[in-house]
């Protein structure tokens, strides 16, 4: 048989205790100096070495060359009181759970006044003392008030307040801790060094974790996965399988999903959570340990080299990219739900239902009305608006000006029809809306488009055809001189190339909460984004209308406000909306711009003017608070209802 862990690397001097210096340092010094009490109390969490630390005292004292701090080891006392040693009968070790009554302590009393056999002292080393009934501590009271002065006593215990108040203002009371991470992680892998034991370095991190700062605790852990290993050594797979821990693959499918706001994948990594046979609670706890070292990470860049997030290397560099994906409150917000979720989860018949339903408040902050929730839609806003910044900032790669594109045309809502010499050579082409559409000449390099870029999904029935340069040159002059006139700065500082980098998250912002409204959005695309309007190309008129209906309309306006911070008015335009020009006369010069793959914005001013009733839409206002809210980094000082 082999002798356990705990058992075979107990320390046998005070410099073999691990983190424990704040007790070992004061009793080695005691005991250099001579001045040694009669009665001590070690108090502290199980396994942190308050009976070895006991032993050790009691070995220090009776030693040939003592009292010293440093036991010689080869005297017979040293020997007898070893970690492996037989004993001493000088030195008596009493169970207090089973030696709690008046009778043991009147026992205890008549022997203590016997001289010691063989050693300097006779220590009693009284364990588990908050077990002795306080009609006991009384019969011992006298005893350790005023003791032979060749008896010493020690107590172990891991609830101090219930030692009788008299019996403890005798002692000198040292209190131990449990021990670091790292502290005991280095302690594991010393161990695993002297025992010729292969282990992967992520298995040192679940022991440490189930020991919870306890080195019995922990050391009984890893005898365990040491007793069941093979050939190749403890695995982690078969460490997280034996321990019951959550696996870091489904912590890091959870952690992804709640960045990126995906329901489905959040609810499937619950339900492989209870199809896997893992304890919902267990993974709660798990994920909890995951916010918590998120939030370190995020405040403390650094905090891996400071040891403050422990694991290894490649977790470590998992947790540093899912960290740099969300904000504090956010993550805040997330720790405080899942810790209520634990806490409700006690006694619970339903503890998936009750994970589920807190998981989809994590989802959905915005349908709460706490601080909590509010500081983290202002999170998502500064990072937006931040991206935004980034986006404008980004510098772009001048266009050459050999092959620099023709400027995009502009529109004319109401142009002259066409001659008549160009309808009579053309006689089979159906007739078109009536307006001109004509390319300006080749702008120089440091000229710039007028207008946004092409729609890559805009059809080729809104291709314009081409019209006399000079009529094209005057429209588009005009059209900028209306635009820079009545067209205001989009809110929010974002422009259409923010508006589209973002229209994924959009869409599926709008998937949550209406699918036909995000049916209709397919090969659509963001033409114009001016003031608080946003114009959306749709495929046909059919689908512009659809999206222009107030429920459709709404769910894209509430999709925009959340991904983006901003609310806007939604407007759609179909493709037959942009009318195709009439072909030139016979014997013009035929051209066919490159850039004219979408509809240019309108240059109906009057819908361009923001109207009395957007200045008093309550969106518009909570917009606008939210949005100074998230650039000055004040306190939210109202909620403004958006319904």
């Amino acid at each position: 048989m082999s002798l356990a862990l705990y058992r075979r690397y107990r320390p046998g001097s005070f410099a073999e205790v691990k983190g424990q210096e704040h007790v070992t340092g004061p009793l080695r010094q005691a005991l250099s100096s001579g001045r040694i009490h009669h009665a001590y109390l070690f108090s502290g969490p199980r396994g942190c070495g308050k009976t070895s630390s006991a032993r050790i005292l009691a070995r220090s004292l009776n030693c040939e060359k003592g009292p010293t701090p440093d036991p010689c080891e080869v005297c017979d006392s040293c020997v007898a009181l070893a970690p492996d040693g037989a004993g001493s009968l000088d030195v008596i070790e009493l169970d207090a759970a089973s030696h709690n009554g008046v009778d043991d302590a009147r026992d205890l009393r008549e022997r203590a006044f016997y001289a010691p056999v063989s050693s300097r002292f006779k220590v009693y080393i009284i364990d588990e003392a908050h077990m002795v009934t306080p009609q006991a501590f009384n019969a011992l009271l006298k005893l350790v008030e005023e003791p032979p002065e060749f008896v010493k006593f020690i107590f172990a215990t891991t609830e101090p307040d219930k030692v009788l108040d008299t019996i403890r203002s005798r002692t000198f009371h040292y209190p131990f801790k449990l021990l670091s991470p790292k502290d005991l992680q280095d302690h594991l892998a010393f161990i695993c060094g002297e025992e010729g034991a292969t282990v992967e370095p992520a298995v040192l991190s679940l022991v440490v974790r189930a020991g919870a700062g306890s080195v019995r605790d922990a050391l009984s852990v890893l005898d365990q996965l040491l007793a069941g290993a093979g050939p190749e050594g403890v695995s982690y797979a078969r460490a997280v399988a034996l321990l019951g821990f959550t696996p870091d693959a489904l912590l890091d499918q959870v952690v992804d999903a709640f960045a990126d706001r995906d329901g489905a994948a959040v609810f499937a990594a619950v339900d492989n959570v209870v199809e896997t046979g893992l304890d919902p609670r267990r993974f709660t706890t798990d994920l909890l340990q995951r916010v918590r070292d998120l939030i370190v990470l995020v405040a403390i860049p650094d905090a891996a080299e400071k040891k403050l997030v422990v694991g290894p290397d490649d977790a470590l560099s998992r947790m540093a990219a899912q960290a740099a994906r969300f904000g504090l409150a956010e993550l805040s917000r997330a720790g405080e739900l899942l810790n209520t979720a634990l806490v409700e989860m006690r006694g619970t018949t339903s503890p998936r239902l009750v994970l589920e339903l807190f998981c989809s408040k994590i989802l959905l902050p915005a349908a709460a009305t706490d601080d909590s929730a509010m500081l983290t839609r202002l999170d998502r806003l500064e990072r937006r608006l931040q991206i935004a910044d980034a986006a404008e900032s980004a510098p772009r790669k001048p266009a050459e000006p050999a092959a620099a594109p023709p400027a995009s045309p502009t529109v004319q809502p109401e142009a002259p029809a066409p001659p008549a010499s160009a309808k009579a050579s053309e006689p089979s082409t159906p007739a078109a809306p009536s307006s001109a559409v004509e390319p300006t000449p080749a702008p120089s390099a440091a000229a710039e488009p007028s207008v946004a870029e092409p729609a890559a999904t805009w059809p080729d029935a809104a291709v314009p055809g081409s019209v006399d340069r000079a009529e094209a040159a005057a429209v588009e002059a005009a059209a900028a001189e209306a635009a820079a006139v009545h067209d205001p700065a989009p809110v929010g500082g974002m422009d259409v190339a923010a508006v589209r980098q973002a229209w994924p998250a959009v869409r599926a912002a709008v998937r949550t909460r209406r699918r036909t409204a995000e049916a209709l959005l397919e090969g659509a695309s963001v033409l114009e984004v001016t003031g608080t309007r946003v114009v959306i190309g749709a495929l046909t008129p059919f689908h512009a209308e659809k999206i222009k209906e107030t429920l459709n309309a709404s769910a894209i306006e509430d999709a925009l406000s959340e991904v983006l911070g901003v609310r806007w008015r939604v407007e759609a335009v179909g493709a037959a909306a942009v009318p195709r020009a009439a072909s030139p006369a016979p014997g013009a010069p035929s051209t066919t711009p490159s850039a004219v793959n979408a509809p240019a914005p309108q240059t109906d001013t009057a819908s361009d003017e923001p109207s009395d009733d957007d200045e008093d839409d309550p969106t518009t206002t909570l917009s606008g608070v939210a949005l100074l809210e998230a650039e000055l980094g004040a306190k939210v000082i109202g909620e403004v209802d958006t319904t």
